[in-house]
């Protein structure tokens, strides 16, 4: 093969990758959020009993926010703070709750910038300052020794960073990733997703500053996002907290095994 030929190989490759690599990063919040946006007259309707709360904060920005309540008569004894994944919107996860009403917890579950009833622009540090004023607004209600925040998925990196600056009773993640770019490298490992991603998310991070118990649930057969992006946080857990592997867990099944019941039945004791 002559040098001219390979050098036209060389520039083919190179111009490709380039190419790519825009694609990548200026449609990249397209592959990692898929939000459904609902009328503000929306009426949701659950199985469970509960509360719309919209909080404004600011001109632009509100965040709806579902309550949800234990039995009728049922004096909670805590709430857990529910931050969900990344597509859809609250009625797409009310269905995962039972096993906290059960135990008597309320489930505060906000929904996200575009998603459901949530209304302005969707960002890191956004998603960040809201999930605070979300914890602000629960200590009207509870002290933080009866507080858990819940992180499923895209969520675990939002309850991650919020644990890591504020006191509460646990922190629960479902299916983490130890950053988003981290998460990326597992699809397109030949892009430098550290400088490319929007959001970053560092949970393995975030846990070296989590004083409270930490309890990590992954499945061995996520096809979302990989086990093997979830153990690296181990590096970075205390020596009380859980890390537990569920046999041939998917995405999004974790709840209905036993060794979630059972490690989460405790959790809410």
């Amino acid at each position: 093969m002559s040098r001219k030929r390979i050098f036209l190989i060389i520039k083919l490759i190179i111009i490709v990758y380039c190419l790519v690599g825009i694609a990548l990063f200026y449609t990249q919040d397209k592959f990692l959020l898929h939000p459904i946006t609902v009328s503000t007259d929306h009426v949701y309707k659950f199985e469970h009993s509960f509360k719309e709360l919209n909080i404004p904060i600011n001109n632009e920005d509100t965040v709806n926010l579902i309550r949800f309540m234990p039995a009728d008569d049922t004096v909670a004894k805590g709430a857990i703070i529910y931050f969900h994944g990344n597509a859809g919107n609250v009625e797409h996860y009310a269905e995962s709750i039972n096993i906290f009403l059960e135990n008597n917890y309320e489930v505060w579950m906000p929904d996200y910038p575009g998603f459901g009833k949530s209304r302005g622009d969707i960002s890191e540090q956004k998603l960040n300052e809201q999930a605070y004023q979300v914890k602000r607004l629960a200590n009207k209600y509870f002290d933080d020794s009866n507080i858990i925040l819940y992180g499923r998925s895209f969520g675990t990196g939002i309850a991650a960073n919020l644990a890591s600056s504020v006191r509460v009773k646990q922190l629960v993640l479902e299916s983490p990733y130890y950053s988003i770019p981290d998460l990326f490298s597992s699809y397109v490992p030949i892009y430098p997703m550290q400088s490319m991603a929007n959001f970053k998310f560092p949970i393995g991070e975030y846990l070296k500053d989590v004083q409270c118990p930490v309890t990590i649930f992954h499945g061995t057969v996520d096809e979302v996002i990989p086990v093997k992006s979830s153990m690296k946080l181990k590096a970075s857990l205390k020596k009380n907290d859980q890390f537990l592997l569920i046999e041939n867990g998917k995405h999004n099944d974790l709840s209905s095994s036993e060794v979630y019941k059972k490690a989460m039945t405790e959790i809410l004791k």
